[in-house]
């Protein structure tokens, strides 16, 4: 019987293959760290979005309440106007000082006959900078 032979390799030639097999193998982990990278600067913009996001929900749900606050409180509507020594306005301004980043709270009774408010929440975020979100509304007495 005739014994298959196999061919050998020059080794000159088996260098030059060990030597493309290495920069195959460098050019796949390039390759994949770049896209690691990349995951981890899409989370990062992620998060960022989020946090954002939620500053934005947080300042809408304050204003909102306030407004259901005022809402049950029609008879003292002038008060919130100042805000300086009436109690649910103040719990208000706390609750948003402790709920938004440098968070503060105004509000504008721009006529209290008509019932009109204008309510500001203003927040500082550290990586986007200074934000507010202002709302205004009626708020009559039924009568």
């Amino acid at each position: 019987m005739h014994k298959p032979t196999h061919p050998r390799l020059h080794p000159a030639h088996a260098r030059h293959v060990r030597g493309a097999m290495l920069i195959e193998v460098l050019v796949a982990i390039l390759i994949f760290s770049i896209g690691v990278l990349a995951l981890v600067g899409l989370q990062a913009q992620m998060t960022h979005a989020q946090s954002s996001a939620k500053s934005r929900a947080d300042a809408t749900y304050l204003a909102n309440e306030l407004i259901g606050v005022m809402w049950s409180d029609t008879t003292n509507l002038g008060s919130y106007d100042t805000c300086d020594g009436y109690a649910r306005c103040s719990e208000w301004q706390a609750k948003v000082a402790n709920s938004l980043p440098k968070g503060t709270g105004t509000i504008d009774v721009v006529n209290a006959a008509t019932g009109e408010v204008t309510i500001t929440v203003r927040w500082t975020s550290p990586s986007d900078g200074d934000h507010q979100y202002v709302t205004t509304t009626f708020i009559r007495a039924a009568g």
